[in-house]
């Protein structure tokens, strides 16, 4: 009986030390994606090199190494992992929210504020200046932050959809349609570093904008008919 006392003993340290080991790996995997951060987005991603990124994140670059093997799996993991995590905190929506308004609205200055930041927009055009050159870069960010959050706004508007509140003949369309009208005139002048990031005032007025064009088209009172 003693023996299984202590076999079950060990494997509860055994299980123990594994989840130690884990987060240990984690926790030095967020180490390098910062460092690299702060790398390519001080020089570009032709400019960044592995051993800056080592150097800057605080690690060897053997270290560096085994957790990615080249420069492109490393970006492709930062700026992946960064767009998905932003899609899940911005596009946290309640499905059962009946104030479709309110939720659009905070979603939308949200989305803004988040969007128009110096850092993401850096982001962005380090991305569409990789994306000739491999595209595979391009369509894992498009397909991490992009999809994954019209997809979570689609998902919402369909339930509004069937509850009566709105009138979507496509509420993939629809999401896509509330963002972009939500950024328009704002985010392709950051692109081009054309004058500041918005203020709180603009980014309102853009939403409130937004939401009188979505509404018309999408409101209840809305007809439409499937071709």
């Amino acid at each position: 009986m003693s023996d299984l006392k202590d076999l079950a003993r060990a494997e509860a340290v055994t299980a123990n030390l594994s989840v130690v080991e884990e987060g240990a790996e984690n926790a030095k995997r967020r180490q390098i994606l910062e460092g690299a951060r702060q790398v390519f987005l001080a020089s570009g991603f032709d400019g960044a090199s592995m051993g800056e990124i080592a150097k800057t994140a605080g690690v060897s670059k053997g270290t560096l190494y085994v957790y990615f093997d080249s420069k492109e799996s490393l970006f492709a993991a930062l700026t992946t992992e960064e767009k998905r995590s932003l899609a899940e905190v911005l596009f946290k929506l309640d499905a059962e929210d009946p104030d479709v308004r309110a939720v659009l609205t905070k979603l939308g200055e949200t989305y803004i504020d988040h969007f128009s930041k110096p850092e993401h927009i850096s982001s962005i055009r380090m991305v569409i200046g990789v994306a000739e050159k491999f595209p595979r870069l391009g369509q894992a960010f498009y397909e991490a932050g992009p999809c994954q959050g019209t997809a979570r706004l689609a998902a919402y508007l369909k339930r509004q959809n069937e509850a009566g509140r709105l009138a979507i003949a496509d509420t993939e369309v629809a999401a896509q349609h509330f963002l972009d009208l939500c950024q328009s005139g704002l985010i392709r002048r950051l692109l081009f570093s054309v004058g500041d990031p918005p203020t709180d005032g603009e980014i309102e007025r853009n939403v409130a904008n937004a939401i009188r064009v979505f509404f018309a088209a999408y409101g209840p009172q809305a007809k439409h008919t499937k071709a």
